[in-house]
């Protein structure tokens, strides 16, 4: 394989465990133990695995059910939902081209996260939310849907929610305000600025940073986490995307959470041990766990 497609080595491990609070072990290489056997290896002792559409969430159930550190959210992504009202002719995401369902095909999508929100192995409904940057104008009604659907489900059940906002910042925190937020809810890779996470903060909505936080082009998001309430931050991979630097470009997994932890420990002005304290508590918080 070529060293782009090598995994990066393990860094040096955590000396204070924490969690991944975002990853997508059905989306990288090797098998579920082989990556939590390196995960652990490197002080990363917990991950929680979200689903991205029906087959991924009851994957991630599933997953959960089988390995006591895994815990399971459940979601269709902001992108699959217009695909399933009006179908995906290209047939760019995992499935394949589809049919349009419509409306109904998307309540009965609803219906199945709302049965996997019940069970006790998932801890949060996402990820969810607005993203404006793939779905087209027609698609955005079938997102906000969507979206409003699975805060109500998050609700009823008592679990957490994840939200996914790509370029939809505005939206995603107004119609949190019009539904009334979750009481335990996380912004996936973060994306807002400085400004954003003040909103947050007060609202008490969790910021998880990724490896993108580690970009060169990324001082908005570093501006952002140097102004979040620490016991509001949280860390995650959402591999295979956002490797960190150095290794950006090749595959993450939750085992490179020691490199992201590090340079978000530079950005606050405190020590590794603190930070991994900080964070494993957050998470465990957050998740109710």
């Amino acid at each position: 394989m070529s060293s782009k497609d090598a995994p990066p080595p393990l860094p040096e491990p955590l000396g204070v465990p924490v969690a991944d609070s975002h990853t997508h072990l059905d989306m990288q290489s090797g098998t579920v133990e082989e990556a939590l056997a390196k995960a652990a290896a490197a002080g990363v002792d917990t991950v929680v695995q979200v689903g991205c559409d029906l087959k991924g969430s009851r994957w991630a159930a599933e997953t959960a059910a089988a390995h006591p550190q895994v815990h399971a959210a459940v979601a269709l992504h902001p992108n699959e939902a217009p695909r399933i009202v009006l179908g995906d002719p290209d047939g760019w995401s995992r499935q394949g081209a589809r049919e349009a369902g419509g409306d109904a095909a998307l309540d009965d999508a609803l219906a199945e996260i709302d049965r996997l929100a019940a069970l006790p192995e998932v801890k949060a409904v996402g990820e969810t939310g607005l993203d404006f940057f793939r779905t087209g104008p027609e698609g955005v009604a079938a997102q906000e849907w969507s979206f409003r659907a699975h805060i109500e489900i998050a609700k009823r059940h008592g679990k957490a929610l994840v939200i996914h906002d790509r370029e939809a910042h505005d939206d995603v925190l107004r119609i949190l305000a019009e539904e009334g937020a979750p009481e335990r809810t996380v912004f996936h890779c973060y994306s807002g600025d400085a400004a954003m996470a003040r909103i947050c903060a007060d609202a008490g909505y969790y910021m998880s940073f990724a490896g993108n936080v580690t970009f060169k082009n990324a001082q908005p998001l570093r501006d952002a986490l140097a102004v979040a309430p620490l016991d509001l931050v949280l860390v995650e991979t959402d591999a295979p995307f956002l490797t960190p630097v150095p290794y950006r470009g090749r595959p993450n997994a939750p085992y490179l959470v020691p490199i992201t932890v590090r340079a978000m420990a530079r950005v606050r002005g405190i020590d590794e041990e603190a930070m991994s304290t900080a964070i494993a508590v957050n998470t465990a918080r957050a998740f109710d766990y």
